[in-house]
């Protein structure tokens, strides 16, 4: 290989917003070193594929892309969390170059010098890489990871012995790169990690300095300091503790965007505890309310699980009636699906038959949609800022503060303006369905 040629690497990236950071973090330090990012796999000289381990669905897609990549080009790195399983993926593609598990940047940027070195010419403190790195979303909004790892042990979940412990960055380092984000133009800041809401607690809420300030690495302090940049602050992955009602106030002053994302997963008390949920309790209840007491335009966005071992009728009708009580927003719902090395394999409960969560899968969903529907029907009228994410020739499309990209809903824009992605715009809402809303400009 010529070190005068331009190293060309493609790239996949599958799963959770969490995998997307670690694609980025990949793609800026292979752009840093010369390499180009290319978007076919004709064009690239080796392929990275980034993949999911979560559930069997997702393994299978990884396996399907991985075989893809192998047939189109044939040097191919695999990393992220069915990386774990090397026996898994060599077993049934044994051609792929390297394997690598989840946070492993460095592994997977030495395979890729493995198979095309970098170019010996490539002066990274002279040749220009954005500050604010390789971004693999639309450049107005980005996801910021706080932490990586899980202190909790639900029996359904791998998480913990895939991606570790929870282990926080410093704050400095979050809110430096927010920073840079902003500065990059970024409108919305996407706060992810496997637990939000202990962000801190593997370092004692540790305090750090961000541009000369003290700050402590705790969720309150984190969100009052993203609070100041001006943008968009979402928090996703929220775990109900009582120090999320700290956070409450800051979204009532319209500091940070009034939504959390907290994945219920059930409301059942014999179901939650086979699934060793934390914090879990019944007074989720009494602490929403207290929520849309102190902030009533609080979004909150879920999900849940039906037919996990020993679930019974009974079960789920207490989490459909659970579901009317708690008047979520946004929920999304999957049928239990075993994960290879999961607790929950070895529960000494009934097994739900596929066709029994089949049929609890679509009635949970007819049930949860005319909440979404009724929930969204009395936005009808009311005035929204709305961030544009997209412009084609049917007009713009966007989302206000009740909506997350990919898994949300969306705003369709009327206007006579000429609009663009990442512009943030004042509108009118004119009409609802179960998921989107439609609006007109002011």
């Amino acid at each position: 290989m010529s070190t005068v040629a331009t190293p060309k690497v493609g790239f996949v990236s599958l799963g959770c917003p969490k995998a997307l950071v670690d694609s980025e973090r990949i793609l800026t330090q292979l752009r840093m070193e010369g390499y180009e990012v290319v978007a076919t796999y004709q064009d690239a000289d080796v392929v990275v594929v980034n993949t999911c381990g979560f559930i069997d669905t997702a393994k299978a897609e990884s396996l399907e892309v991985i075989g893809e990549a192998i047939a189109e080009n044939g040097k191919v790195i695999v990393t992220g969390c069915m990386g774990v399983e090397e026996s898994a993926i060599r077993n049934v593609h044994p051609s792929v170059l390297a394997v690598t598990g989840p946070q492993q940047y460095e592994q997977v940027v030495n395979a890729v010098h493995d198979v095309i070195p970098p170019r010996q010419d490539h002066n990274p403190l002279i040749d220009l890489v954005p500050p604010q790195g390789i971004k693999l979303t639309p450049r107005h909004y980005a996801y910021l990871k706080i932490s990586e790892g899980c202190n909790h042990s639900c029996s359904f979940c791998i998480i913990p012995s895939m991606r570790g412990k929870l282990v926080s960055r410093p704050v400095g380092d979050v809110l430096s790169e927010a920073e840079r984000l902003v500065k990059a133009g970024v409108k919305e800041l996407l706060v992810i990690s496997q637990d939000t809401s202990a962000y801190g607690v593997d370092v004692k809420y540790k305090t750090d300095f961000w541009n000369g300030q003290p700050v402590k690495t705790r969720m309150l302090e984190l969100c009052q300091a993203l609070s100041t940049l001006g943008v968009w602050v979402r928090l996703h992955y929220v775990y109900p503790y009582p120090n999320v009602d700290d956070v409450i106030p800051l979204m009532a002053a319209g500091k940070i965007l009034p939504y959390l994302d907290i994945p219920f997963q059930h409301a059942s008390p014999k179901i939650l505890k086979a699934m060793k949920r934390p914090a879990f309790e019944d007074k989720t209840l009494a602490r929403i309310k207290s929520w849309r007491e102190l902030c009533p335009d609080l979004i909150i966005r879920s999900t849940f699980i039906v037919g996990f071992p020993g679930e019974t009728e009974e079960d789920f009708q207490y989490l459909l009636n659970w579901l009317t009580e708690a008047q979520l927003d946004r929920v999304g719902c999957f049928q239990y699906s075993p994960v290879e090395g999961a607790p929950a394999n070895l529960l000494d409960a009934e097994v739900v038959p596929d066709d029994v969560k089949q049929d609890r899968w679509e009635r949970f969903m007819a049930h949860q949609q005319e909440i979404s529907a009724a929930r969204l029907q009395m936005k009808i009228g009311r005035e929204i800022e709305v961030l544009i994410d997209e412009v084609d020739e049917q007009g713009a499309v966007g989302r206000c503060f009740f909506d997350a990209p990919e898994i949300d809903g969306n705003v369709y824009v009327d206007s006579d303006k000429d609009l663009k992605p990442g512009d943030k715009v004042m509108c009118r809402v004119t009409d609802a369905d179960e998921y989107d809303l439609w609006a007109e400009t002011l």
